[in-house]
């Protein structure tokens, strides 16, 4: 079994590090571009930000259609970041970047934990000053 394994990743080597690169490039700057959107009072509140009105999706069908994208998109994220934890990639920033994009019970909570981080905040403040946006403010 290992041994298949390690013929698969000879076979596969280049394009596992073309796509690693690939990934690591994409996650970057979509990393710091969704940071700089945030509002600066993110993760003060106790419930999550809703979108503004002119930014909602107004035929209930599209809504659906995007969140069910959206969804899936983070659960591949998630499986690929998963798979990069054993091979050449990004793993723990494509992780991220999936959980991120799902929807489930207590991600806001874990988001606010996170901020609360000395070093988690202070990463997330230098995305913001990369795009010339004001820091988070700190959640208590």
């Amino acid at each position: 079994m290992i041994t298949d394994l390690i013929a698969f990743l000879e076979a596969y080597a280049v394009w596992l590090a073309v796509f690693s690169v690939i990934s690591l490039l994409v996650a970057s700057v979509l990393a710091t571009w969704f940071v700089a959107q945030l509002p600066v009072d993110y993760f003060l509140p106790e419930h999550r930000h809703r979108l503004r009105d002119r930014d909602r999706v107004e035929h209930w069908a599209i809504r659906i259609f995007l969140f069910v994208v959206k969804n899936i998109v983070g659960v591949v994220l998630i499986l690929a970041g998963f798979t990069m934890l054993f091979t050449p990639g990004q793993g723990l920033l494509t992780l991220l970047a999936g959980v991120l994009l799902t929807n489930f019970p207590g991600k806001y909570r874990l988001e606010r934990m996170l901020a609360r981080q000395p070093r988690v905040l202070a990463v997330l403040n230098w995305l913001r000053a990369r795009r010339g946006q004001a820091p988070f403010k700190r959640p208590d």
